[in-house]
């Protein structure tokens, strides 16, 4: 959410954002509404004053024809005190309601477009070049055995699945890899709820309700499950006043994430690339505004480091304007390259992650104060991806495929898989 009171000063910048974003949201009346509640609450702070004024009046020695004067100025007061906050409450409920459609504000550097649009920053590693005629990874865990898509069909549906045999133990493997590059890098490791009340997930930016949601949610229960740890992991301080002292926070929470996939469709899809659930490993950092910066370029250096380690080809991206989510200020993804997607490969992503600097933090109230100050700030809050199970087994099984049929495990995943090729069976 935008600070209402900054509304006015740095409205063409919030339009701005609003029409590269290709968002509808209208900062004429946003700016309206909280002019309109500026000016309740000073009427509301003048009936309460009078009204002060009469109750302090009221402790005088009065006659009884006076006193009965009094007591009916008495409820007067009280009932004009009590429609001025209903008023307010209405209009404060009004601005929320027209602050929440408004999104973040944008870094100048972000690129205009949309999906199509992000700006290349950076590569690492070569796309592998086979001598043999290469698989997808749909034909891949078919011939070892490692998914059972049919399966998870018939006992959920289309885009479920269950992880077999080795699969298993890559799974396994990729989150104990991920939690220990992050571990070195300072972050607590946490293992979070899959649930969450609907107020953490509308105050992390997600929306639990409507046509186009991407969330579960859960019947005759205030609860929805959750797409990301980001929800968790930044509920844990909804309403919390931190220190100074306190920041930088650096967590790491291994979670399952559930997906309506609302809409998704066609070949690039298809597998484990878009699916319902998944084992996710979040990056969630809370800092001072002047750090968010630079934490959000060690948060993109330790995915790198991670699919370095993993041998994978990937490029960075800057996610363009049209293409972000309403919290964030910028956006990073990684994108690996999946020699099995579209003809004869292509990128897909595979991490991201975003500035949301107090976007968040102002919806759930996270704030902190400066050493030898009163004065309370909200907080910058970022996430990253550290690793998401599902796509990186399917860039891993694909990438490193080989002519046999069988899949080499890269060295720095060894240790964890104990051994060193899966298959061929």
């Amino acid at each position: 959410m935008l600070d209402a009171r900054s509304l006015s000063e740095r409205r063409d910048e919030v339009a701005e954002s609003c029409r590269r974003r290709q968002v509808p949201g209208d900062v004429d009346r946003a700016v309206e509404l909280n002019t309109e509640v500026a000016s309740k609450q000073t009427e509301l702070n003048e009936a309460n004053r009078r009204r002060n004024e009469h109750q302090q009046a009221g402790k005088q020695k009065l006659s009884d024809a006076d006193r009965e004067v009094h007591n009916s100025e008495g409820r007067a007061l009280k009932e004009a005190v009590s429609r001025i906050e209903a008023d307010l409450q209405s209009l404060r409920g009004a601005l929320d309601e027209a602050l929440l459609v408004l999104p973040n504000f944008l870094h100048p550097d972000v690129p205009d477009g949309g999906e199509h649009d992000a700006r290349e920053l950076r590569t690492s590693g070569t796309p592998p070049k086979f001598d043999f005629e290469a698989k997808d990874h749909l034909a891949i865990t078919e011939a070892l055995d490692l998914v059972d898509f049919e399966a998870g069909a018939r006992v959920a549906g289309q885009k479920w699945y269950y992880l077999k045999n080795e699969a298993v133990l890559l799974e396994l493997a990729l989150q104990r890899y991920s939690m220990d590059v992050v571990l070195e890098a300072g972050f607590t490791p946490y293992t979070t709820p899959d649930l969450a009340r609907p107020e953490i997930l509308a105050g992390l930016g997600f929306n639990p309700r409507g046509e186009e949601t991407q969330i579960y949610s859960i019947e005759n229960a205030n609860l929805c499950l959750v797409g990301t740890a980001e929800i968790t992991l930044g509920g844990i301080y909804a309403d919390r006043v931190l220190t100074e002292a306190d920041l930088p926070i650096r967590m790491a929470g291994i979670s399952h994430c559930f997906r309506t996939e609302a809409g998704s469709a066609g070949r690039e899809s298809k597998g484990l690339y878009r699916v319902h659930q998944f084992t996710k490993t979040e990056m969630f950092c809370i800092t001072r505004p002047e750090d968010s910066a630079a934490m959000h370029e060690e948060l993109v250096a330790i995915e790198e480091r991670i699919f370095d380690g993993l041998e994978i080809p990937y490029r960075v991206v800057d996610i363009a304007a049209a293409d972000l989510g309403a919290p964030a200020y910028r956006k990073y993804d990684l994108e690996a390259w999946m020699p099995g997607r579209g003809k004869g490969g292509s990128w897909g992503e595979i991490t991201s992650t975003s500035n949301c600097t107090d976007y968040q933090a102002r919806r759930l109230k996270v704030r902190f104060k400066r050493q030898g100050s009163k004065k309370t700030e909200f907080v910058h809050m970022l996430n990253g991806t550290a690793i998401s199970n599902a796509r990186a087994i399917l860039a891993l099984l694909e990438n490193h495929q080989q002519a046999d049929g069988s899949v080499r495990i890269p060295d720095a995943l060894q240790p964890y898989m104990g051994r060193e090729v899966i298959g061929p069976r």
